[in-house]
């Protein structure tokens, strides 16, 4: 059942998400008021080139955005920019904004996404330090990226990864400092792991693994060196952080709104307030293909999150949940990831890794939970659809680079 009536819809956050949510509830046919409030200064645009193709100087920052500016005037779409809303009020419906005006809603949708997870290191806050979360972050680093200069970035997730990659095709020497054992290691297997720093070290990567930074120093208030707590210490003229996110839940947890590691919503991305929705990064979401909650970081979440928004909103069928997918692109390597691999309790490998095309399939008490595709895009394809269907299947087999994926995929379902 859709919300009563709906006149005026308002979504706080221009981002992936939000921007999916206005474009869905156009597309269905809802011709009442449409706000999105963003704190950001550009039109809702992608984010994942930015650790990439932006970062690099080979994507336009108008290829960036999600919508050129003229689809939201003829779509009738106010678009607030740097317009933050700072409190909500439930019993009223009303939103307050930054510039001090309130706004009523019949539906309100959070998208209000994530911020960068901070150093909490002496030091941090010298110059040259820097996210990669927004626009203005990829321009600040690409300024100061001059060929030669020492570049050291902090966490070997994939953002780091990805970062790295792009930060040696423009000519910086690069060091990657992970505290954990390995790279990825909270996300993926061992032998992926290994691969992807068998790759960064032959492109001339460093990667120091089991190691914990202690703080920085600089010279003139820009960063000049880290220094380890064993004592070590790098030169650097730059460093870039990535140890995750933190979900903006404040607004949503400030109104009342029920939060826990996100703000908590139903199947349909709704929270305890049946006109209050929340998607994308900051929601925490019920995962139908592994029986449990969990925040999804995606592109795929938050498109599919603010389709699930418009339906429920409009009471129109709601869209069929897709399995989670992500990707990440390092030098000449397309790694494709499908389903959540935590918990599993056996991996096989397809493939043939020196050729840098093969796959990782996790699975838990026989049932495939996810895959991770190395230049391999029907083994990625394949367990999609097996991982949707919940059936388990035979490690062996998938294993077998005899046995097509689509005959495997046959076996399984019809």
């Amino acid at each position: 059942m859709g919300v009563p009536e709906p006149q005026t819809v308002v979504i706080a956050g221009g981002g992936q998400a939000g921007a999916q949510a206005a474009i869905s509830l156009r597309q269905a046919g809802y011709e009442g008021n449409l706000k999105i409030f963003s704190d950001e200064n550009y039109l809702p645009y992608q984010r994942p080139p930015l650790s990439k193709a932006y970062l690099k100087g080979d994507f336009e920052q108008e290829r960036l955005f999600l919508k050129p500016p003229n689809w939201y005037l003829e779509n009738y779409i106010e678009l607030e920019l740097q317009s933050k809303i700072t409190k909500i009020d439930r019993g009223e419906r009303s939103v307050l904004c930054q510039n001090g005006s309130v706004v009523t809603y019949d539906a309100l949708i959070l998208a209000t996404g994530s911020r960068p997870r901070p150093l909490s290191v002496s030091g941090s806050d010298l110059k040259n330090i820097f996210d990669l979360r927004q626009i203005e972050d990829a321009d600040l680093i690409r300024s100061n990226a001059t060929p030669g200069k020492q570049l050291l970035i902090v966490g070997g997730g994939y953002i780091g990864l990805e970062a790295a990659a792009t930060a040696k095709k423009l000519g910086l020497e690069v060091t990657i400092v992970e505290m954990e054992e390995r790279v990825l290691q909270r996300v993926t297997a061992p032998v992926i792991s290994d691969f992807f720093t068998k790759v960064h070290e032959k492109h001339g990567v460093k990667i120091l693994t089991n190691t914990r930074l202690d703080h920085f120093e600089g010279k003139n208030g820009v960063v000049s060196t880290a220094i380890f707590a064993d004592g070590t210490e790098i030169p650097c003229d730059l460093v870039l952080v990535g140890i995750g996110i933190i979900p903006n839940t404040e607004l949503a947890s400030e109104s009342g709104l029920s939060c826990d590691n996100g703000i908590l919503v139903d199947k349909d991305a709704r929270t305890d307030d049946p006109r209050v929705f929340a998607i994308g990064d900051v929601a925490n979401r019920l995962l139908i293909h592994y029986g449990r909650r969990g925040r999804l970081e995606s592109v795929h979440n938050a498109i599919e999150q603010g389709k699930l928004a418009a339906a429920a909103i409009l009471g129109t069928p709601r869209p069929t949940e897709d399995c989670p997918w992500f990707w990440s692109d390092q030098f000449n390597i397309k790694l494709q990831i499908v389903g959540l691999s935590q918990g599993y309790d056996e991996y096989v490998i397809r493939g043939e890794e020196e050729k840098n095309k093969f796959a990782v399939f996790y699975l838990k008490n026989g049932r495939l939970i996810s895959t991770d595709a190395i230049n391999a895009p029907a083994e990625f394809l394949v367990s999609k659809k097996l991982i949707i269907s919940g059936v388990n299947v035979v490690s062996s087999e998938l294993e077998d680079i005899t046995i097509p994926m689509k005959d495997i995929l046959g076996r399984y379902t019809h």
